[in-house]
């Protein structure tokens, strides 16, 4: 397993938080203008608009979900440390190429490479998951998921103003620099002392032997279920924001700047209740905040569907930022107190393929429906699937107010 000194563990957290921070800077840059970036490049195809949005997030969610078992896997043989410069570093590479694509196929294969190079969150999870102390793990994860928010709350009012300058070509430029950032300061600022846990096979044959232990550990399967309809809720509905909000902006001229600030200040509000809530976990118990937490994104996305103006829209996106503000805290840390130590890997590897497998699937469901129905569609559909959440977690995850595995 891996160890770090008791006096040096928070140090190391806040590194890799801060590389959080900024990998996440980057992409969120990005990510909620991959729309109109999709609409500016075109298509050699008769294909439409919502086809390529919806490739351009299901094709990358595919691509990661095959290869984030395989490198949670590796991660745990060979250490998390290498794992997160594979993401940042490689990243990086690829985030600076989809600058000069020419149509909406090539910016889909470049995202297909994307999903099988990055997944920053599983490898900095496994990381900091292997170095906190147990008692500790509800506070760590607090701390990554803020990371996680405060990068995608500052990112897309950055991005949206850059882009209504100068266009989206830059803002890949920029994400490119920031995750070599990121993936520098780990690389200079964690020392990781790894030991690897001996396998009873070699080869492929004991990743799946790692991962069979992994998923038969109480409480591991429920959560992956919970953690895959949730991500269902958010990408059913994200790849389609950006176009609700530009037709509720009718008439106005800088559509990427509104847009932007919309989902900075719905992440901002993510960010208050993200650390409070995995301290609140550590106390009371992380499956209760989760089932809360998913019951209220649900009671708040419902009506957003019937706005009619882009500022009720942003107030209500606000309401649910906060809501769901400890689904991702309580998750991580169930998961790290359910698993043995020296499977960190493993277990946030699988759970990123559980993450990636949602975003294969959910454009397309989101695509689907906006094409039958219409788009406020998609926010009742949204509360659905939270509400199969909250049945998941009250009827099959164990309570956690318990020793952790050891």
């Amino acid at each position: 397993m891996s160890s770090w000194t008791s006096q040096g563990w928070k140090r190391s957290l806040y590194i890799i938080a801060f590389a959080q921070v900024v990998a996440e800077f980057g992409f969120s840059l990005i990510f909620p203008f991959l729309p109109f970036y999709v609409e500016e490049l075109g298509s050699k195809t008769h294909f439409g608009v919502e086809f390529w949005v919806g490739m351009v997030f299901s094709a990358q969610g595919l691509a990661m979900m095959i290869a984030s078992p395989l490198w949670g896997a590796v991660a745990d043989r060979y250490g998390r440390k290498i794992m997160v410069e594979r993401a940042m570093l490689g990243g990086s590479v690829v985030m600076l190429l989809m600058a000069f694509v020419q149509s909406a196929e090539e910016l889909v294969i470049l995202r297909t490479l994307q999903g099988f190079v990055t997944g920053t969150v599983a490898a900095t999870s496994a990381m900091v998951a292997a170095l906190v102390p147990r008692k500790h793990v509800g506070y760590a994860m607090g701390v990554m998921q803020t990371a996680f928010w405060i990068g995608i709350a500052v990112g897309p009012v950055i991005g949206g103003a850059i882009s209504d300058a100068i266009g989206y070509r830059a803002l890949f430029v920029l994400n490119s620099v920031l995750l070599f950032i990121g993936g520098i300061s780990v690389l200079v600022g964690v020392e990781e002392k790894f030991h690897p846990v001996e396998a009873p096979t070699h080869g492929m044959l004991s990743f799946v032997k790692e991962w069979q232990q992994v998923i038969r550990t109480p409480g591991v399967l429920s959560a992956y279920a919970v953690r895959f309809l949730n991500q269902t809720s958010r990408n059913i509905l994200v790849p389609f924001i950006p176009l609700f909000a530009q037709m509720l902006l009718t008439g106005y001229f800088n559509i990427n700047t509104i847009t932007g600030i919309m989902i900075s200040l719905s992440s901002a509000a993510t960010v208050l209740t993200s650390i409070y809530a995995g301290k609140l976990g550590d106390r009371i118990g992380h499956r209760r905040v989760l089932a809360v937490s998913l019951l209220l994104g649900a009671i708040v996305y419902l009506p957003q569907g019937l706005v009619g103006s882009v500022w009720q829209l942003i107030f209500l996106q606000m309401l649910a930022g906060a809501a769901v503000g400890g689904i991702g805290p309580a998750l991580n840390a169930l998961l790290a107190r359910y698993v043995r130590q020296g499977h960190e890997g493993a277990v946030y590897g699988l759970d990123n393929s559980t993450i990636s497998g949602s975003r294969a699937i959910a454009p397309m469901i989101g695509a689907s429906i906006v094409a039958a129905l219409s788009i406020r569609w998609l926010f009742a559909a949204t509360a659905v699937v939270l509400l199969l959440a909250v049945l998941t977690v009250v009827s099959m995850m164990p309570d956690d107010r318990v020793p952790a595995a050891s």
